[in-house]
């Protein structure tokens, strides 16, 4: 008699999408459009913030992004919604150069201009696991970083940028998120096409990239297609008008030639595609719906959660946006979460912090970065 061989292994591929076909088809249409959502909040553990993200979990909002505050807060902002949404969320941060970019008590590494010429993929590697373990300890599971902006020297990316050779950025950018994937962070690049040759802050208004697209290719392209080659998880798209590939100049973050065309079409981008907040000045006049019209899968912190969910539900009843639109949108959404949970809800131990995340190997890193 022939013994049997080992249980074949599950493609986690395979049922992570079983998962999120599954997941999208049993909820209403509400439910669907609220999966789309991130709004912003404070990371504080007052009364009332926690009553405001509890909210947000009742209304199945996708996730949150968690703007200044403490790691205590961040931790209980986390662990409020995971423990009241009806499927794991996501917990997000800008972080693009470390939690102290957020959060007053938390390890300090240097901004990325500030990053050494000795700095290699290893280094950033390890700078991006260390920060993976530091968010995950907190309930983050989503960093908005790195920045893959190229610096054109317009001034509004600063320090933000690792400078102005693509294939560094490119480089330095991509081992960081490799660091922070390793660590079931997903990582966000931004700001899609490309802000380093903009002057114009986003939050003040709409800027303007007139470079040819044969100029972006070489240099704010460069390092997106990079990071699309890579399979990186996740993208977000800026507030600025590109002429040389949308004429009707609309912000980036609700172009469909941006995103559907560029980003999806002729780079292959198969990801999470976000939008960069919706409140800020730059997208002035940009609905919900036309984001995910646009090809946008989450919704970035739009001026107001409820009213967004209500024009994007409207616009599916009304048939101005196919459900089958949404329904792409939020299976591969569910699909990221169920690899991050395995479709299971975390919880967050409040003890010991700021302790558990202010690490002697964050130190030994911060160092190696300025070498």
């Amino acid at each position: 008699m022939r013994e049997a061989g080992p249980a074949a292994v599950p493609d986690l591929t395979a049922v992570a999408w079983q998962w999120a076909d599954s997941v999208t088809a049993s909820m209403d249409l509400e439910r669907k459009v609220a999966q789309l959502f991130m709004p912003a909040v404070y990371s504080s553990d007052d009364l009332w913030t926690l009553r405001q993200v509890a909210e947000y979990g009742r209304m199945g909002v996708g996730g949150i992004i968690l703007l200044k505050g403490d790691s205590r807060g961040a931790a209980a902002l986390a662990d409020t919604l995971q423990k009241i949404s009806g499927v794991p969320p996501f917990v997000a941060v800008d972080a693009e150069w470390g939690l102290a970019m957020r959060l007053v008590d938390a390890p300090a590494f240097p901004a990325n201009r500030n990053i050494g010429p000795e700095a290699d993929d290893r280094i950033m590697f390890d700078y991006g696991r260390e920060l993976a373990a530091e968010c995950r300890r907190l309930g983050i599971n989503m960093v908005l970083g790195p920045v893959l902006d190229v610096d054109g020297g317009a001034g509004f990316m600063g320090k933000r940028s690792f400078g102005g050779d693509p294939r560094r950025v490119a480089e330095l950018g991509i081992a960081y998120a490799r660091g922070l994937e390793a660590g079931n962070v997903i990582s966000v690049a931004k700001h899609f096409p490309g802000h380093g040759a903009v002057s114009t802050d986003s939050h003040k208004g709409k800027g303007v990239l007139a470079r040819s697209l044969h100029e972006m290719d070489s240099l704010d392209l460069y390092p997106f297609r990079r990071w699309v080659e890579q399979r990186l998880t996740g993208v977000m798209v800026g507030h600025l008008a590109v002429p040389s590939i949308d004429s009707r100049m609309l912000p980036a973050a609700v172009s469909p030639a941006v995103i559907n065309g560029l980003l999806r079409g002729e780079l292959g981008f198969e990801g999470l595609v976000l939008t960069d907040a919706l409140s800020m000045k730059g997208a002035e006049g940009s609905g919900s719906d036309r984001a995910l019209v646009a090809g946008a899968d989450i919704i970035v912190a739009p001026d107001d959660t409820e009213k967004g969910i209500r024009e994007i539900t409207d616009a599916v009843r009304s048939g101005a946006v196919r459900e089958s639109r949404l329904d792409a949108s939020v299976s591969r959404i569910l699909f990221h979460k169920y690899l991050l949970s395995g479709g299971r809800h975390g919880e967050v131990d409040p003890d010991n912090l700021p302790d558990d995340i202010m690490s002697p190997q964050a130190d030994s890193i911060s160092r190696r970065l300025v070498q």
